[in-house]
């Protein structure tokens, strides 16, 4: 096995190359394993058998995917990529080969290299599984601005092992090697098992004698700004805290070990405060203080004793914190030369005041007007993590996921640390217009020590001659006003020094960091138009660089018939759940297939439909429809679930819901509550929750969990209405014997899809589908998932089963037919 990692002005070519013989008389399964860096893109994987190549391709995803469903129909092994650890993706195919065969596996990827505290990191996944007879790790960097420091370390080595590590550099040349012997690989003289377990590490720097490092290479260039001994600027920061009732227990804990780091890494002259939100808004000052020794021994008093107090007002929260920041620099003309920063830490979605995401995301921005940048951190799984990338995006921020580990604090300790000495703020490139045929973001909001900002570009013909950069940027004592040009016989030395491969880095470079930045556009992006344009932008550059993003697939394919696929690897998505919303359709996931079927039920305004059924538990979920406005005119056939009955008749428990109202019922007549309520209420064995004007969430003790989200539509829209959707959690703890509509999907059912062909409409391809021993035509579609984003949705691919899904569900729709809701 060996890695051999390329570095050439911090744009890293990994290639890792595995080879097994089968020694053995009969066939094996060989397995081929390894992870790779999140921000990684895969290039290109080329299998061989027996001297027979089974290359990667990389295509369109919807392409890849169509190709791909008829490998699995025939039974052919897939080769997936999936999420492992909080900076990791696993690359895993296994392929079973006969009695003396060989096989290879090389897998490329790349990744530009991120400055972080002063220093780039290389970190490869080592993980053989056994002992390997021939390892070797080889990295060699050539950087033009010369190395000034290179370290390497691996986590599975003692301190007397690390010797085995060669490492040298020199100019702009440095080299890692690593190379075992079984020996060394071996945890004990006569044990089998492998030592080699862990993160292999490589740490560098470069030589920054200027403040300028333009590279400039045929049609390319690429601008890397990290000046060296300019003064740190003083801060103004505030911190808006989550104190809501779930960060109780450890998450609070770790929070107050984090700020109370923070207060004591926080310089003299820094301003600070902390907004705290849970079911209201509470500033420990009325606005920013600076970090004397007194206002600091305050400050930890505080974040030792503050409570925790109910729901979550995020909204109110962080328009407090940007007001706090705003008043000061109005108020006090010497905070203006500062650099602003806002951070703010939640654990899950708001629950009172402002609750509409979008609606929150339009505050925010009109609030700060990009004055400064807010960076968001998501503690644990409940949070939307999309949406705090989203509003801290469009915020010139950043947004961060702090895992509930043990080191929490040191994941909020360490965020802190990489924005906590700000140099300038309002940085922007400019370049001569005529040269530049396109553009990575060239104005950076705030730069901080021990970071990079790169800039990348395509150049006009003729555009390389006399091309230069202007860099401003305002700093503590002065501002900075510089102009870079190219030096042409230095760039003439270095492609004679590293030839081919310079040329090609600088424009992968710009390729990457373009796809890169179209991404996060697409994420803040608020209309589909906008995301339509930013995803065709994206996957055009991913396919002309032969990239694996989360556009794109590779699909591995046999010689001579591209349509024998063996495997495909994709970017991991999000997991995701039954449900049923919308006109009424249905959304089966089923994991076994990493894949989803759909189905509409056409009935009339006013017929009641049984959705959920189990004997065993008591649980039954009924649904009546409404239509739209105007559904009597024959014009519109939509139709909506506008009324839900959930009950348990074991415990008594009865609730019916609508899109007014929410009337809880325990034997007799209970109380209405409306959905602007904030509710969470216990009875009956059942935990009833309200999030206002959104969701509601009705938990079952020890069994699973129903939640309606509310759709508002606009009150004088001439056709549409309010109206339900319903998802469950959990379902796995009903009853085999629950059915309905949606409850007989609740346990593991199996279908089969091939013959993929052209459809009525060409972006829509038609199959059939072998299910319950029935065949059917279906079509590949979308359907809208309202969890995360109850007002805009996203879409859920998915076969979808026409004819009220017949053949899909036992017997026909009208067998579901009830005559009330309770």
């Amino acid at each position: 096995m060996k890695v051999n990692c390329r570095v050439t002005s911090r744009f890293a070519n990994y290639v890792i190359t595995s080879q097994a013989i089968n020694h053995g008389s009969t066939a094996k399964e060989i397995i081929f394993d390894v992870e790779i860096p999140k921000t990684a893109y895969i290039s290109n994987f080329l299998l061989t058998v027996d001297g027979v190549p089974y290359p990667g391709n990389i295509k369109d995803k919807v392409i890849a995917w169509k190709q791909y469903r008829k490998a699995v129909v025939r039974g052919e092994t897939a080769g997936l990529v999936r999420a492992s650890g909080r900076k990791m993706e696993k690359f895993n195919i296994a392929v079973n080969i006969g009695a003396g065969s060989k096989v290879s596996f090389e897998l490329t990827y790349e990744e530009l290299l991120k400055r972080h505290l002063g220093k780039y990191e290389i970190v490869i996944k080592v993980k053989p599984r056994h002992l390997v007879k021939q390892f070797e790790i080889e990295a060699d960097i050539f950087e033009p601005q010369e190395i000034s420091m290179l370290d390497a370390q691996a986590s599975f080595l003692s301190g007397d092992m690390t010797q085995f590590i060669e490492k040298s550099f020199s100019g702009k040349k440095g080299r890692v090697y690593f190379n075992p012997t079984i020996d060394q690989q071996q945890t004990c003289p006569t044990c089998t098992k492998s030592l080699l377990d862990g993160d292999f590490t490589i740490k560098y720097d470069v030589k920054r004698d200027t403040v300028c490092d333009l590279q400039v290479v045929n049609k390319y260039f690429a601008q890397f700004f990290a000046p060296k001994n300019l003064k740190n600027m003083v801060k103004n920061v505030v911190f808006v805290i989550d104190i809501s009732g779930s960060m109780a227990g450890q998450k609070i804990k770790q929070t107050r070990q984090a700020l109370l780091k923070i207060l004591d890494d926080i310089k003299p002259d820094d301003y600070f405060n902390f907004i705290l939100f849970g079911g209201r808004v509470r500033a420990w000052k009325n606005s920013l203080i600076q970090a004397t020794a007194a206002n600091l021994q305050e400050a930890r008093v505080f974040v030792q004793t503050f409570n925790l107090a109910g729901a979550t007002n995020l909204n109110s929260g962080l328009l407090e914190g940007i007001n706090i920041l705003n008043k000061a620099h109005e108020v006090d003309p010497r905070l203006r030369n500062n650099a602003p920063i806002v951070i703010m830490l939640t654990d899950g979605e708001p629950t009172v005041g402002e609750t509409n995401l979008t609606q929150i995301r339009m505050n925010v921005k009109n609030a700060v007007q990009g004055k400064f940048p807010l960076y968001s951190l998501g503690f644990g799984e409940n949070v939307d993590f999309n949406f705090l990338e989203a509003m801290s995006l469009e915020n010139d921020g950043a947004a961060r996921r702090i895992y509930r580990d043990n080191d929490a604090a040191e994941q909020l300790q360490g965020f802190y640390e990489e924005v906590a000495n700000p140099l300038l703020k309002d940085v922007e490139f400019q370049y001569p217009k005529a040269s530049i045929q396109a553009l990575t973001e060239n104005r950076v909001k705030q730069f901080y020590d021990g970071s990079e900002i790169v800039v990348a570009g395509q150049l006009t013909d003729g555009g390389k001659k006399g091309f230069k950069a202007d860099v401003t940027g305002r700093g503590a004592s002065q501002d900075l006003v510089t102009t870079c040009s190219v030096d042409e016989e230095e760039m003439e030395k270095i492609l004679r020094e590293r030839g081919h491969m310079f040329e090609q880095h600088i424009e992968r470079l710009w390729a990457y960091l373009t796809i890169q930045q179209l991404l996060e556009k697409r994420t803040k992006a608020n209309s589909e138009k906008e995301v339509n344009d930013l995803s065709a932008k994206a996957l055009e550059l991913s396919l002309k660089y032969k990239f694996v993003t989360p556009l794109t697939s590779m699909v591995i394919t046999k010689p001579g018939d591209p349509d024998d696929q063996l495997a495909i690897a994709d970017k991991p998505g999000e997991e995701e759940m039954a449900e049923l919303d919308g006109d009424p359709h249905f959304i089966i996931q089923v994991p076994e297939k990493d894949d989803a079927v759909c189905f509409n039920i056409n009935e009339e305004p006013g017929v009641v439909m049984s959705l959920i059924q189990d004997p065993d538990t008591g649980i039954t979920v009924n649904g009546q429809l409404i239509g739209d406005k105007n559904h009597g005119n024959g014009k519109n056939k939509n139709t909506y679930f506008g009324r839900l009955g959930i009950m348990n008749q074991k415990m008594g428990f009865t609730l019916e819901v609508t899109p007014q109202n929410i009337t809880l019922r325990s034997g007799m007549k209970g109380p209405v509550f409306s959905w602007l309520d904030q509710v969470t209420l216990r009875q009956q064995g059942v935990t009833v929750t309200i999030i206002p004007t959104r969701k509601l969430m009705v938990s079952m003790d020890d069994g699973a969990t129903m939640v309606v989200v509310l759709h508002h539509v606009w009150k004088k829209h001439p056709v549409h209405q309010d109206f339900l959707g319903l998802y469950t959690v959990d379902s796995h703890k009903m009853s085999p014997r629950t059915h309905g509509l949606l409850g007989q999907f609740f346990h593991p059912f199996d279908f089969e899809v091939f013959d993929v062909r052209p459809g009525s409409d060409p972006k829509k391809p038609d199959a059939t589908m072998l299910v319950k021993n029935h065949r059917l035509v279906v079509t590949r579609g979308s359907q809208k998932d309202y969890r995360k984003d109850p007002w805009l949705g996203s879409d859920v691919s998915c076969w979808f089963v026409h004819n009220n899904g017949d053949g899909l569900i036992d017997g026909i729709h009208t067998d579901y037919i009830i005559p009330s809701i309770f």
